[in-house]
């Protein structure tokens, strides 16, 4: 018979076993993709087309740590989601893509390349990407509080994707034509994938993100299974419309297709998160008010912690007048009291899941901790009396 403490104990051992043997088998995945890039170009081209992907790759992930600016997500997972992207969903998309290729020449009679990139990679390349964060959906739920933390660890994934894939780009054009010019060569290549479409791939990835941040706040268990698989079509769908303008359609069908649909559909994702970052703003100063009545935080610190900039400045006035290490203390309190806050509006709206209750005591110890952890900064929370409030 298992016991409880065994149970705890077998549990414990996996979250830190997990983790170990997925980082062991991302790391072969990628020295698996080194080896194949350099016998197939060399290391040069290699070493030229990771330069040139590195640019890209910082301005996306950099783009979606500013979204996630009320709660960050976990920096492990984050890297993760970016260590499987690179690598898993790479290794695992080109083994598919081989088998569509092969069933492309037996559908078509021809090379079966149109059937791979038109149908085959979306397919296979949306659904590797998409593993992680239906993965962590289910074994991780509390991590996501809405659509726009679908939105974040989709983007993240899907630049871990892409980075790898321009590496072999680069590489490939490298190879063949050096650097070139406007016209062809890596600069050619760099000005349409890394400055009019560094966000394509996330893009497309972030449907699913959508949809299952969709499903995180929803009461509606149609909508709760509809939601994903509806977002996953959706990102195959702009997938495989991108593959076909640059594949198979002529320089105008891109240019079309870019500014039609592309950039339409970007913008439109642009205004929903910051429509979904406005909603997280009212959940987190709705739930502040009551807090300060329980004591679990100060009602002088309502104010401060109901806004982003109220926390930006606030963190400023520490750094300026106490030092650092009290800055980071008042951030973590921020980030604990933005999670406590997530969580009792969503017991409020029943989206929370069975063990509501215990990870409300948990997140609200750490936001006692945290507190506690400023309160012993000299000056912290002092310093949130000096900032100016608007």
């Amino acid at each position: 018979m298992t016991t409880p403490a065994r149970k705890r104990a077998d549990q414990q051992r996996w979250t830190v076993l997990l983790p170990v043997v997925g980082l062991i088998a991302l790391g072969v995945c990628g020295l698996v993709l080194l080896g194949l890039g350099t016998s197939s170009v060399g290391l040069l081209p290699i070493l030229v087309g990771a330069l040139a992907a590195l640019v890209p790759v910082v301005g996306v992930i950099g783009a979606y740590l500013w979204v996630d600016r009320w709660e960050p997500e976990p920096a492990k997972i984050l890297l993760l989601a970016f260590l499987w992207g690179a690598c898993g969903a790479t290794i695992t998309s080109l083994v598919f893509n081989q088998t569509a290729h092969v069933l492309g020449q037996l559908i078509d009679g021809g090379d079966g390349s149109m059937f791979a990139a038109v149908v085959g990679a979306p397919i296979t390349e949306e659904a590797a990407k998409a593993a992680f964060i239906v993965v962590l959906f289910l074994r991780r739920r509390q991590e996501f509080d809405g659509v726009v933390d679908g939105v974040v660890y989709a983007g993240v994934t899907a630049a871990g994707f892409a980075f790898t894939e321009n590496i072999w780009y680069f590489a490939r054009v490298f190879s063949d034509s050096g650097f070139g010019d406007l016209s062809s060569g890596v600069i050619a290549l760099f000005i349409l994938r890394g400055v009019l479409s560094p966000f394509a791939h996330p893009l497309f990835t972030s449907m699913t993100g959508v949809g299952i941040g969709i499903a995180t706040i929803t009461t509606n268990r149609k909508l709760r299974i509809a939601a994903p698989i509806l977002g996953y079509l959706a990102a195959a769908g702009l997938h495989s419309l991108w593959n076909f303008s640059t594949t198979v359609g002529t320089g105008s069908t891109f240019i079309n297709l870019y500014f039609l649909i592309m950039v339409p559909i970007f913008a439109g994702m642009v205004l929903m998160v910051v429509w979904q970052r406005r909603r997280e703003q009212r959940i987190v100063a709705g739930q502040l008010p009551h807090m300060a009545a329980q004591k679990w935080i100060a009602s002088s610190e309502v104010t401060l912690l109901a806004s982003l900039q109220g926390r930006s400045r606030w963190r400023r006035t520490v750094r300026r007048r106490v030092g650092e290490e009290a800055a980071k203390a008042v951030a973590g309190y921020q980030i604990a009291a933005t999670e406590l806050a997530f969580l009792r509006h969503r017991i409020a709206n029943g989206t929370a899941g069975h063990d509501a209750d215990e990870r409300h005591s948990k997140l609200l110890e750490a936001l006692v901790a945290a507190r506690q952890a400023a309160v012993d900064a000299p000056g912290a929370l002092k310093a949130a009396g000096g900032v100016r409030r608007s």
